[in-house]
């Protein structure tokens, strides 16, 4: 496995609010030429809204509530999007523009997705097997959460907003680069 990079996330500025919370990702290619990530959210818990446990499994909508999320950049101008959530569900999409999904992606496989709760919050531990991820020895990354608050308010997390608003398909926001390891 390669050296993790550790990456801050920003909440967007139209969602700022009175819930104080901190969130921070470490990623690094597996020696199969997967991804390791880690979201570490710091935060009162008692201030956190999570989604109930669920069997692990593809799910929809997963956004709508506390969710982790790992946007890869493909050739030109496609793009996958992988949800990750505390319940334990996730889902993977294959968009091969701004927004534009391919709705004949099937996944290739599942990630391996861990939670673990904190004193000073929690931790989502998502591991994305080599055949979930675009070829390529660069993968260009966007690494975002959002965040529900115990009063039902979301905040956006992200490592570069590049929108008015929270919007983390657009392509500027892909601000990480990582060397992936080739089997």
């Amino acid at each position: 496995m390669s050296a993790p990079k550790i990456a801050p996330l920003t909440c967007h500025p139209a969602t700022t609010g009175a819930f104080a919370c901190g969130i921070e990702v470490s990623v690094a290619a597996t020696d199969d030429g997967g991804l390791l990530l880690r979201y570490r959210i710091t935060c009162p818990p008692a201030g956190l809204r999570l989604p109930a446990p669920q069997p692990a499994g593809p799910a929809d909508g997963l956004w709508q509530h506390t969710c982790c999320e790992a946007f890869v950049m493909e050739d030109g101008e496609a793009y996958r999007e992988f949800n990750f959530s505390p319940s334990g569900q996730w889902a993977a999409y294959r968009f091969t523009g701004y927004r534009a999904r391919d709705e004949a992606f099937a996944p290739a496989a599942e990630p391996q997705l861990g939670f673990t709760p904190r004193v000073d919050g929690c931790e989502l531990t998502a591991t994305l097997p080599v055949a979930l991820l675009p070829p390529g020895e660069m993968l260009q990354l966007g690494l975002t959460a959002v965040i529900e608050a115990a009063d039902g308010s979301k905040r956006y997390w992200a490592l570069a907003h590049c929108a008015a608003q929270p919007d983390f398909h657009v392509r500027q926001s892909f601000a990480l680069t990582l060397k992936r390891n080739t089997p």
